[in-house]
């Protein structure tokens, strides 16, 4: 099996247990991102259809950080089982947002993208067991992510 075979969306996610508060634990980011600390996401389900995104993070500055925030929106792709979605930060762009892992328990999913180009690992919690974390790491890697790129968002 290739890389760009294995680096696929789940098969389902069901939007009710999606919703939520989520922290990004580490991440080969975006250049939206690339600057980001302690990056914590909420997901409200809009009754237009969409999530409501409220993103908090520490914005690092030289030797120091100012807290941040900023809004935006993640639309399904009809027919993905929702596990495909597009990310809007800026209206009319959209970027991919796939799902590539979930925990049975949605206690931590990674958030990846069809050409590897970024990675998030999340959780319920700002911490997860440093075991389950190098396994997920590993799975990433045999994706084809660079994992070597991964950067901490929080201390665990």
């Amino acid at each position: 099996m290739s890389h760009a075979q294995m680096n696929k969306p789940v098969a389902q996610v069901d939007l009710k247990k999606f919703e939520g508060k989520w922290y990004s634990l580490s991440s080969i980011p975006t250049a939206l991102d690339k600057k980001w600390r302690e990056t914590d996401e909420t997901y409200t389900w809009n009754s237009k259809g969409y999530f409501d995104v409220y993103t908090t993070y520490k914005k690092v500055k030289k030797d120091k950080s100012e807290n941040c925030d900023i809004r935006s929106k993640l639309f399904q792709v009809e027919g993905t089982g929702n596990a495909e979605m597009k990310a809007q930060f800026v209206w009319p762009f959209k970027i991919d947002y796939w799902i590539v892992e979930l925990a049975e328990d949605y206690s931590y999913m990674v958030v990846g993208h069809p050409k590897k180009k970024y990675l998030f690992i999340m959780s319920r919690k700002p911490s997860m067991d440093k075991i389950l974390y190098m396994q997920i790491v590993e799975r990433c890697k045999n994706r084809g992510y660079q994992t070597d790129d991964l950067f901490f968002q929080f201390d665990f």
